[in-house]
């Protein structure tokens, strides 16, 4: 199976057009999961002792399997955080995949991390964080957030008093759900702001003061919200970094979806106190149009990162000999074995430069507006709050929460548009809302038109 021959000429023939066609596509059909069951029925088993060939198993891909999948990229694809990776970003990770690049250490892969370091330098940049500070490409949010709660809480064990000690982090109700996750892979507790509004630094305070003594000795951490994902708020950074300031915490910002706002100066005001933080969570694979998977961790101090996770063995002694000096993401993060995720990223920054990513997050932000005012026009739908970053959320008045389910399933069912309901906290109660979240420059105000009309 690792021979050349006529069969993997045309094989990789057939990969290609499918890549062509799919890149230069400018209709793209919505697909929707069928149950495992049906999919058995549809495909049949395909890993078998002899195989099924390549042929075949591309084709059912292309008949059945990729027809059961919701393309990120459609511009009607308006649910959750979606994506909109660029044309020159999905090449560059046909060319990423078939370089074969190990993005460990510089040893292997230094060709492919000086061009992550590029693309990096320039995430960097946004932040205003001091000289200095510098981030890696990991496969996401999550894995950003953990490694960056890690560095966190190692930093904090410094302090011989603190070893063996089960920390505490505070971040707010509407910080994102791998915060909390994350917390428990550490295996630290996490106290949670009640408000799922923007988290203040009168906020932060009273519940700090609200600690009994032991419990205060526990807490290592504080985790802003730089966009979050159900709503767009972004957090008092400029209170919260000087609360942390004053209590010695760790200050640590995820800025997964909110980050790509970083770029527009629409905005970029919001984000005063970012350039505080000790450390930074951004996801290219989301409002920078990096194919998935691309998120990234920046460090106010990166030399505290790799104290945290720079790993040890002596099959890894190599790395550290004179002739093997550079750059090793992998002592920075959680993750060792790591694919140059960067470099879609760093290509189509190459390609476009920087003044068109700007111009394509302000189009989100555009959009957002744009469907705010369509709302405030109609009788039968509202806002909820007003629109931030990309994000609305509404609801049609005299809905139940069953109605939104239904009408969701309706549309996507048509091949017309997915976009779900969330809910958000109306007094003492969890309403179910509607939720728009633009990210795909190509959604135009017509698509956004027609959605609504379809709640009528």
């Amino acid at each position: 199976m690792h021979n050349i021959d006529i069969d993997l000429v045309e094989m990789t023939l057939d990969v290609m057009k499918y890549a062509i066609h799919r890149i230069t596509a400018t209709s793209l059909e919505l697909g929707q999961p069928k149950k495992e069951e049906e999919l058995r029925k549809l495909v049949g088993e395909t890993v078998t002792s002899q195989g099924i060939g390549g042929e075949k198993a591309f084709q059912l891909f292309k008949d059945v399997l990729v027809k059961a999948t919701v393309p990120i990229d459609h511009p009607r694809h308006l649910a959750f955080v979606s994506a909109a990776p660029t044309r020159a970003s999905i090449m560059f990770d046909l060319v990423t995949s078939a370089s074969s690049i190990h993005g460990a250490y510089w040893m292997e892969g230094a060709g492919g991390i000086f061009c992550e370091n590029e693309a990096m330098k320039w995430l960097v940049s946004l932040t205003n964080l001091p000289k200095g500070a510098f981030g890696v490409f990991t496969s996401g949010g999550t894995a950003a957030n953990l490694s960056a709660m890690v560095a966190a809480r190692e930093n904090w064990r410094k302090n011989d008093q603190n070893i063996g000690v089960r920390g505490l982090i505070i971040t707010s109700v509407g910080a994102h759900s791998s915060i909390k996750a994350m917390a428990k892979v550490i295996d630290a507790d996490i106290l949670l702001v009640d408000s799922e509004n923007r988290m203040t630094e009168s906020d932060l305070e009273n519940t700090i003061d609200a600690l009994s003594d032991d419990i205060r000795k526990r807490l290592f951490a504080v985790v802003g919200t730089g966009g979050t994902t159900n709503a767009g708020i972004i957090d008092d950074l400029d209170g919260i970094a000087t609360v942390c300031e004053k209590e010695n915490l760790w200050f640590h910002v995820d800025a997964a979806y909110g980050g790509g706002a970083l770029a527009a100066d629409s905005v970029r005001h919001l984000f005063k106190g970012i350039e505080k933080a000790d450390s930074i969570t951004i996801d290219p694979h989301k409002w920078f149009f990096s194919p998935y998977d691309c998120g990234a961790v920046i460090y106010k101090h990166p030399e505290k990162a790799k104290e945290a996770h720079a790993q040890e063995g002596s099959y890894l002694d190599i790395f550290k000999d004179e002739g093997a000096v550079g750059f090793n993401p992998s002592d920075y993060q959680i993750q060792l074995t790591r694919r140059v995720r960067g470099l879609p990223l760093w290509f189509s920054l190459a390609m476009h430069g920087t003044d068109k990513y700007k111009k394509a997050v302000e189009q989100g932000i555009a959009l957002a507006q744009i469907a705010g005012k369509l709302i405030a026009k109609e009788s039968y739908i509202e806002l909820v709050r007003e629109p931030s970053l990309s994000c609305v959320l509404f609801r049609r008045i005299g809905w139940e929460p069953k109605d939104y389910n239904n009408w969701t399933y309706k549309n996507h069912k048509a091949g017309f548009a997915l976009v779900t309901p969330t809910k958000w906290n109306n007094g003492n109660e969890k309403e179910t809302v509607a939720r728009f979240c633009f990210i795909n420059p190509d959604t135009t105000t017509e698509d956004i038109s027609a959605i609504l009309n379809s709640m009528k």
